[in-house]
């Protein structure tokens, strides 16, 4: 196994994983970005996540990216710089095999080189693995706070509005 950043030739393989990741949250129609979205969004002028991928040697000995970890900077006003964790994505034939501790530690490590004081993320209150794994590594899951958002519908709605 190997981890390394991104590149614009790895955005066919993480979208499939994108999408997989969708299936598994029961939610197979909400991705509506393409690959040439992800290529302008994070290798453009001025990219807006960084991405590290997991690749393997498949059986005919071709690389194989089995997961990514898809992050972006974002800044608290109590804490100042911290990082986003968007998707830590493995491939479902992957899973059990240490691949995400592994996606996740590089993720903790390029915040301790950042020197950001907060990694954060979200995490589905039903998906007991990844509750428990991050629970485990140290990580606190906070009680109190729902997620809030506003899709494209949302926005035009209240701009009518007001």
């Amino acid at each position: 196994m190997n981890i390394r950043k991104g590149n614009p030739e790895d955005m066919k393989a993480v979208l499939e994983l994108i999408q997989e990741l969708a299936i598994f949250e029961k939610e197979p129609e909400a991705v509506v970005i393409t690959e040439e979205d992800l290529i302008r969004d994070g290798f453009g002028e001025k990219p807006l996540f960084n991405v590290f991928v997991a690749e393997i040697e498949s059986e005919k000995q071709q690389k194989e990216i089995v997961g990514i970890a898809l992050y972006y900077y974002r800044y608290s006003t109590w804490k100042g710089k911290t990082i986003h964790l968007e998707d830590l994505i493995v491939k479902e034939k992957m899973r059990g095999t240490g691949l995400g501790s592994a996606l996740y530690a590089e993720i903790m490590k390029q915040g301790k080189k950042d020197n950001v004081r907060r990694v954060e993320w979200n995490v589905l209150d039903w998906n007991t693995p990844a509750v428990n794994f991050y629970k485990n590594s140290g990580a606190r899951i906070l009680d109190g706070w729902q997620v809030v958002q506003m899709d494209q519908d949302g926005i035009n709605s209240f701009l009518e509005k007001n």
